[in-house]
């Protein structure tokens, strides 16, 4: 019997149930103890996957690239000056090629519109390793994380407070919601997610019994959280906003203060990374330079406290990612539920 997940690509968090995303969040876990072990499961010997990058990444490249080759794959790694998708040469006409010479394709750039067509016409399972509008392999990381930490899901509460417009504010919306945990975006107004998310993130949770809360109220909005997850204030791409974000988000900084409104002893911080907690980069330096701020979304303190968990979570991202491939495309028995 084929896996209930072969051939399938995963472009956003709504293409797999709620069964199928927890399967895959403890397959990741099984993959996990297997690579900590040092016993291989190389579920995808022989194969070949392309990893198309627009944007640039740090832990999405370092994950495929690791999961590929512990799975027995071989990763080919084509940026934006190895190929011109959309510029030279059609997305279609490129996913026909690379379809017929890979096994599988992961994307990482700007457009919903291009992954999705880059599996409509290869042929192979398709993965997005993030685009404007979504980051699903990074959800996964992030509740991998969480059930790690608290040994489950359900009835947990998670904060995500920053800009509440960009991907990862968009997946968590919707996966907490698919995943019946309480979420709540604590945002400023402004920045509130699309009104038609919202709307379908509440059907999500009317089947899951999760709750949803989108706030400018920061008391309300973390008050019962057991996890307070941040974000960068500037998404690649819009970094002309600066100064008009920080005067928005400020407030809204992860700081110790933040922290103890949960009334939780155990709260934890995730972070999707990187991020802007001390001026050890050279953005930091100029973003000091210009606007006198030594620490953005987060403070130091709390990403170096005990509950933060934002290195489990990026290494996380390799666990997960190869869950992903794995079932997509390892001829796994994955038994109808």
């Amino acid at each position: 019997m084929a896996s209930i997940f072969q051939g399938k690509s995963f472009l956003k968090e709504i293409d797999f149930t709620k069964d199928e995303l927890l399967y895959l969040i403890d397959f990741a876990a099984h993959l996990k103890e297997l690579k900590q072990q040092n016993i291989s499961h190389k579920y995808l010997a022989g194969k070949n996957i392309a990893l198309l990058f627009e944007k640039t990444s740090t832990r999405t490249r370092a994950a495929f690239t690791t999961a590929a080759i512990d799975l027995g794959a071989h990763p080919e790694y084509l940026g934006k000056n190895d190929i011109q998708l959309g510029k030279k040469e059609s997305v279609e006409d490129t996913a026909k090629v690379l379809g017929s010479m890979f096994d599988g394709i992961e994307y990482r750039g700007f457009s919903q519109t291009a992954v999705e067509a880059l599996a409509e016409h290869s042929g192979v399972p398709v993965w997005n390793g993030l685009t404007d509008e979504w980051h699903p392999t990074q959800m996964l990381a992030d509740f991998l994380t969480i059930k790690e930490h608290f040994g489950k899901l359900e009835g947990l509460t998670l904060a995500y407070v920053g800009d509440g417009r960009n991907n990862v504010a968009n997946s968590l919306l919707i996966t907490s919601a698919i995943l019946g945990i309480n979420i709540s975006i604590v945002t400023p107004e402004k920045l509130f997610p699309d009104q038609g998310l919202i709307e379908m993130a509440k059907k999500y949770a009317e089947a899951s019994k999760g709750k949803i809360s989108i706030t400018a109220d920061i008391d309300q909005g973390v008050a019962q959280a057991d996890v307070i997850y941040t974000d960068v204030w500037v998404s690649m791409g819009e970094e002309e906003a600066f100064k008009e974000r920080i005067d928005l988000l400020l407030p809204y900084q992860v700081n110790q203060e933040l922290m103890a409104k949960t009334k939780k002893t155990e709260t934890i911080f995730l972070h999707c990374l990187p991020a802007f907690h001390d001026l050890e980069t050279e953005v930091a330096e100029e973003i000091k330079e210009k606007y006198g701020l030594a620490e953005m979304e987060v403070t130091d303190e709390v990403f170096r406290s005990e509950n933060a968990l934002q290195f489990q979570q990026a290494e996380n991202r390799m666990h997960t990612i190869k869950a992903v491939m794995a079932a997509t495309l390892g001829n796994l028995f994955v038994p109808k539920a």
